[in-house]
C-alpha cells in the first residue's frame, strides 16, 4: 500500500556529516529519513528556499524535458530499500501512457517539487525504517551510515535501530543549508 508522505525538513547527520532528508506521511506521525548526497540536498533545498537562478539546473531542466515532451510527472513512489539503498520511480503521464522510470529518491524528489509531483512510499519502509515523532525533548545526533552510499550502520540489528529511531526528533539534526 503506498502512503503520501512530503518533505518535513532536510537536516545533516552531525556523525558522518551528510545530509539527511525526512520525508513524513500526510496523514500520520511517522516519518522516513534517507541519507543523500550533497548535491541533492542543495537541489532540494534550493527549491524549499524558491531560489530562482537565471539558467536551469539539472533537476529544473529534467522538469522542462518532460513538460516539453507533452509529459507531466504524476508522482514519485520511493519503492523499496536493498542492501542500504533505497530506490524510487518516476511515474510519468503521456497522454493515455504511463511510463515508470527507476531513479534514485533523492533525485525523485528534487523534480517533483519543481514539477508539483506528489511523492509516496511504501507502507512497509514507514513501517520497517520510520521515526515516530517524540515527545522527548532529550537531544542526540543520528549514528547511522549513509544508505546511498553502501555504508552500513553501527546498529547490531532492526531492533536496536528502530529504538534509536523511536527516540529521535527531526529537531536533533542540524539544518542543511546549501
Amino acid at each position: 500500500m503506498l502512503v503520501e508522505v512530503k518533505v518535513q525538513s532536510l537536516g545533516l547527520d552531525r556523525t558522518s556529516n551528510t545530509p539527511v532528508l525526512i520525508l513524513q506521511e500526510m496523514e500520520g506521525e511517522r516519518v522516513l529519513p534517507i541519507w543523500i548526497g550533497p548535491g541533492e540536498a542543495s537541489a532540494i533545498a534550493m527549491q524549499l528556499a524558491d531560489m530562482k537562478f537565471s539558467r536551469p539546473l539539472t533537476h529544473d531542466l529534467l522538469a522542462s524535458v518532460l513538460s516539453g515532451l507533452g509529459g507531466k510527472l504524476q508522482r514519485v513512489v520511493i519503492t523499496r530499500v536493498a542492501d542500504s539503498t533505497y530506490y524510487a520511480e518516476l511515474v510519468i503521464e503521456r497522454g493515455e501512457d504511463r511510463i515508470s522510470v527507476d531513479a534514485r529518491p533523492s533525485d525523485s524528489i528534487a523534480i517533483a517539487l519543481r514539477a508539483d509531483a506528489r511523492i509516496f512510499a511504501e507502507d512497509e519502509l514507514l513501517e520497517r525504517a520510520s521515526i515516530e515523532i517524540s515527545e522527548d525533548s532529550s537531544s542526540f545526533t543520528l549514528e547511522a551510515g549513509d544508505p546511498e552510499s553502501g555504508e552500513n550502520p553501527p546498529f547490531a540489528n532492526a531492533d536496536e535501530l528502530n529504538e534509536y529511531l523511536r527516540r529521535l526528533n527531526p529537531e536533533d539534526f542540524g539544518r542543511f543549508s546549501p
